[in-house]
């Protein structure tokens, strides 16, 4: 393991990644206005996880007022507080891209994952 390894092996935090594609999550992420600090709440579905490592990125999209809203979220973000999943989602791919060609309720309709019993 070479020094940048290590390095990144120190900030990268290992709970966050309980997530998958096709799920709704609630991402608390701090925002700085000037000298103020506050946290804003992003949910909507996962649609892409992206790279790997300390890089790995995912995006996550909702539908405000009748538009489409992307946000890129990189997943070891100090400024990520806490990732939420509300719900778990059935999905056959690896990318929802067709989400975005989607109006109104059927943009946000994903099969739900039903829990197993163990």
């Amino acid at each position: 393991m070479n020094e940048l390894q290590a390095i990144e092996a120190r900030q990268m935090v290992d709970e966050r990644d309980n997530f998958n594609v096709g799920d709704t999550v609630r991402v608390h992420f701090r925002i700085v206005e000037g000298q103020n600090e506050r946290i804003q709440v992003f949910e909507g579905i996962v649609i892409a996880k992206k790279h790997g490592g300390l890089r790995e990125t995912f995006i996550v999209r909702k539908i405000s007022y009748g538009v489409g809203v992307e946000r890129i979220f990189p997943l070891h973000s100090p400024r990520i507080q806490k990732i939420e999943v509300v719900r778990r989602g059935k999905v056959r791919r690896a990318k929802l891209y067709f989400l975005r060609d989607r109006i109104g309720k059927r943009a946000t309709r994903v099969k739900e994952k039903l829990p197993t019993k163990k």
